[in-house]
């Protein structure tokens, strides 16, 4: 399975790419990824909610009063919950685990369909590095600009870039992009792939993709 192959420079392309077999090929699982999707974010989420119990609401130490002989109902404490100022009864807790069990098969299979999906809706494409004139922040937006035929105002890029394994050089000068971001192709995840509109993969990093996501 082949690629056009672009550079940076030009939006025409200058050759060819060829794809590792059983990733850029896969059928798109719209369940499958909303699945592997909903439990990234679950994984991500960190309780901050908290109401504090009776035990841990400050003051309450003494009985209010003796247990018998007031007329009154009998407390042992002015921090339960049915005073006021008292502890929540079930209220959230910050020790709550929203977390959900995903396999590495699926998570694998999710990444692959996207990528397939992305491919077959000319959303993806392969450059053959991402140097530019100078590694500075602007020379890369003007190049991006110009490779993805942006307005002469846009401001955001919205592109999501998977980095030559070897090479960091990217990852720094496109640090302060507005929606850009850049990626090892270790790292690649569901959500950044289906957050970003177009994603660019440098052709170095196939291999790597290739030994990481082919199903065995």
């Amino acid at each position: 399975m082949n690629a056009q192959l672009f550079s940076l420079k030009s939006t025409e392309p200058s050759g060819t790419v060829a794809l590792p077999e059983g990733v850029f090929d896969t059928a798109w699982k719209p369940a499958l990824v909303k699945q592997v999707l909903v439990a990234q974010q679950a994984n991500a989420r960190r309780p901050w909610a908290h109401a504090k119990t009776r035990a841990e609401v400050r003051g309450g130490g003494r009985k209010p009063w003796q247990q018998k002989g007031t007329g009154r109902a009998r407390h042992g404490s002015t921090r339960s919950p049915i005073w006021v100022g008292g502890g929540a009864a079930h209220g959230p807790h910050k020790d709550r685990d929203y977390s959900q069990k995903v396999n590495r098969k699926m998570r694998q299979a999710a990444i692959r369909s996207i990528l397939s999906k992305k491919l077959a809706d000319s959303e993806l494409k392969f450059l053959e590095d991402f140097a530019v004139a100078q590694p500075k922040t602007k020379d890369l937006f003007a190049s991006l600009a110009t490779f993805l035929k942006m307005g002469p105002r846009s401001k955001k890029v919205d592109v999501l870039i998977v980095r030559n394994p070897e090479d960091q050089t990217v990852t720094r000068i496109a640090r302060n992009l507005v929606k850009t971001k850049v990626v090892s192709p270790v790292s690649l995840n569901v959500y950044d792939l289906l957050n970003y509109k177009t994603i660019l993969v440098d052709q170095n990093a196939l291999e790597t993709i290739k030994e990481r996501y082919t199903t065995a």
